[in-house]
């Protein structure tokens, strides 16, 4: 099953020269249409390589971010994802928000089914923060499974 040049228009950042954002940009996400709507599977990113700036001194933080979804009618380019959590290498926030702001944009961009979104920071001044968010469509069995895995997501 191939995907026609119609199915891949509006995907601009595949192929060609780079350009690495120097901000926070949510603008660089693009989706594109998912074949298989009807059926309900996981996606996962892991992006090892994460990092923004402390907004108070200014000193980079370094994360691995775990993106997991169910995908709706859209889904994420990897590649413009990519460019899109390089775009948080200048930005000042708080890890919590970092988390926030990369699963809402999600939400805004793909109206997934389901999707989480965890931050494994590693430590500074001797603690880790690892926070987690998660949403699930309201209205659904997914905004059940949402509250269920918020409750249970790190019960060790």
């Amino acid at each position: 099953m191939t995907r026609s040049s119609d199915e891949l228009r509006g995907l601009s950042l595949l192929g060609g020269s780079t350009q690495y954002p120097d901000r926070y940009a949510p603008e660089v996400l693009e989706a594109f249409d998912n074949k298989h709507p009807g059926n309900d599977y996981f996606v996962k990113f892991v992006c090892p390589e994460f990092t923004s700036l402390c907004p108070m001194t200014g000193q980079p933080d370094f994360a691995t971010i775990l993106i997991r979804y169910i995908p709706d009618a859209k889904m994420v380019e990897s590649k413009s994802l990519k460019l899109y959590l390089f775009g948080f290498r200048n930005h000042g926030d708080f890890h919590e928000d970092c988390v926030n702001i990369i699963m809402k944009d999600l939400i805004s961009l793909m109206n997934p089914k389901y999707i989480e979104v965890s931050g494994i920071f590693t430590p500074r001044g001797g603690i880790a923060i690892h926070p987690f968010a998660n949403y699930g469509r309201p209205d659904t069995p997914f905004a059940q499974m949402a509250r269920e895995r918020l409750f249970r997501h790190d019960m060790q």
